[in-house]
C-alpha cells in the first residue's frame, strides 16, 4: 500500500480509512504496510533512538499483535500526532469553519506549497496569523512544538510530511515578515527552544531547493540574530549549520556578522589562521568538536594541526556532532578522500562501528557509494 497525505481538513473517516487499509495490508503481509508499521508504531521502535526501528526480522515483526487500535496509532504517528486521540482533537478543531486552528492550518498549507497570494489574503483578513502558533500535539520532545508560520519556512522541527520547500520560499518568508511575523520567535523543538534561523540552516529541504542562503539573507535583512538564541543544542545558527554540514549557509552567516569566536567554528569553516590563533586557548571539548568538524567538512590542514596537537582520531565525536560516529565515519560519508587518508595514516581504526547502524567506515563507504574510498579502505584493512 502507498500512503498519501489527506487534506489538512480531512474528516476522521478519511484517516480511519487509511488505518483500515493499513490493517488489511498488515494482515495480507504487504511489504509496504509492514514497513509503515515498523517505522511508526512505538512497539517496533528503539526506545533509545525513537525514530530508529528495532533490529527485528520480518518474522519477528509479523509475530507481534497488530489490531485496529495499533493501525490507528500507526497512522496518527505517520502524521506525527502523539496518538489517535490527538489526531481526533485536531480533526474536530480544523473542520470547524472559521476556527483559529482551521485558519492557521490553511496558512501552513499556503506556506509549504508556496501559494503566496493565498497566504497574503489570509494575513490581510486575519493579521493575527503572522504570530499565531501551531497547537498540534505530536510525539516530539516537547509534544507541542508551537511553530509559527515562519518556522514552517525552515521545513524542520515540524511534522515530517509537511517539511518541504517551494522554489519561491523567499517570497513566502518576505510576505510573512512584512506582515509582522516575529523573525526570532522561539518554538519548542528538539528538546529546546529554536529560532527559524537555526532550523533553517540545519534543514536539507531549503538546501536542496537552492534557497537556503537566500533565506538566511532574508531573515537577517528583517533583523534576525546571527548569534545564539533560545535553549538546547541548536541555539547558535553558525554552529548548527556547521554541525549539519551546510557550509554555504555558515559562510553566509559569517558574511552577515556571525563571529568566528571558537576553535570548532574556525575548524568547521576551514579558517586556518583563526584555528591556529584559537587552538592554544581551546578547551578539551572544543578541540574534540573541532576535530569532528574538520573531518566532516574536509579541512585537511586544520585536521592535521589538531592531530599534531594530540587529538585522538579514534574517539567518538561529541554530542551534537554526530556523536554515534567517529571522525573517519563522517569523512567517509562526506566523501573527503584526503581526510580519510590522513586519518588512517594517523592511526584511525577501521574496525570501530557506529553506535546506531553498527557500521564500520568501510560499511559506510559501501552503503554511500563512495567507491574510491571503499577501495582504499579495503586495501588498508585487507578486506577482499
Amino acid at each position: 500500500m502507498q500512503l498519501t497525505p489527506v487534506s489538512f481538513q480531512a474528516s476522521l473517516g478519511d484517516y480511519q480509512k487509511q488505518a483500515d487499509d493499513l490493517l488489511a495490508g498488515w494482515e495480507a503481509r504487504d511489504d509496504d504496510a509492514v514497513r509503515i508499521a515498523v517505522h511508526t508504531h512505538p512497539k517496533f521502535l528503539n526506545p533509545d533512538v525513537p525514530w530508529l526501528p528495532k533490529r527485528l526480522t520480518k518474522e519477528d515483526v509479523l509475530s507481534a499483535s497488530f489490531d485496529e487500535s495499533d493501525a490507528q496509532l500507526a497512522i496518527a504517528r505517520w502524521y506525527d500526532f502523539a496518538d489517535w486521540a490527538s489526531l481526533k482533537q485536531y480533526v474536530a478543531a480544523v473542520t470547524q469553519d472559521g476556527s483559529p486552528v482551521a485558519r492557521f492550518e490553511a496558512a501552513v498549507e499556503a506556506v509549504i506549497d508556496g501559494h503566496v497570494d493565498v497566504l497574503a489574503t489570509l494575513l490581510r483578513d486575519h493579521p493575527e496569523l503572522a504570530r499565531a502558533r501551531s497547537t498540534r500535539v505530536t510525539h516530539f520532545d516537547p509534544p507541542v512544538h508551537r511553530a509559527t508560520l515562519l518556522h514552517y519556512v525552515a521545513a524542520n522541527g515540524v511534522e515530517g510530511y509537511r517539511q518541504r520547500t517551494p522554489s519561491n520560499a523567499v517570497d513566502v518568508a518576505t510576505t510573512l515578515l512584512r506582515a509582522s511575523a516575529e523573525v526570532d520567535a522561539l518554538a519548542d523543538m528538539y528538546g529546546g527552544q529554536a529560532t527559524t534561523m537555526s532550523m533553517l540552516v540545519s534543514s536539507e529541504h531549503p538546501a536542496t531547493a537552492g534557497v537556503q542562503v537566500a533565506l538566511v539573507n532574508t531573515l537577517v535583512d528583517f533583523g534576525a540574530a546571527v548569534e545564539a538564541r533560545g535553549s538546547g543544542e541548536w541555539t547558535s545558527p553558525l554552529a548548527t549549520a556547521l554541525a549539519f554540514g551546510y557550509l554555504p549557509a555558515a559562510q553566509a552567516l559569517v558574511r552577515r556578522g556571525a563571529r568566528i569566536a571558537t576553535l570548532p567554528i574556525a575548524a568547521g569553516l576551514g579558517s586556518v589562521d583563526d584555528a591556529r590563533r584559537l587552538l592554544p586557548m581551546a578547551s578539551m571539548l572544543d578541540r574534540h568538536r573541532a576535530t569532528a568538524l574538520a573531518a566532516q567538512l574536509g579541512h585537511v590542514e586544520i585536521l592535521q594541526m589538531l592531530l599534531e596537537a594530540g587529538e585522538d582520531p579514534n574517539r567518538y565525536n561529541p554530542k551534537g556532532n554526530h556523536g554515534h560516529s567517529t571522525p573517519l565515519h563522517q569523512a567517509v560519508w562526506s566523501g573527503h578522500e584526503a581526510v580519510v587518508r590522513l586519518l588512517v595514516e594517523r592511526g584511525a581504526r577501521l574496525d570501530i562501528k557506529d553506535t546506531i547502524y553498527e557500521g564500520t567506515p568501510l560499511g559506510w563507504a559501501e552503503y554511500g557509494g563512495r567507491k574510491e574510498i571503499a577501495e582504499y579502505l579495503r586495501t588498508k584493512s585487507g578486506t577482499p
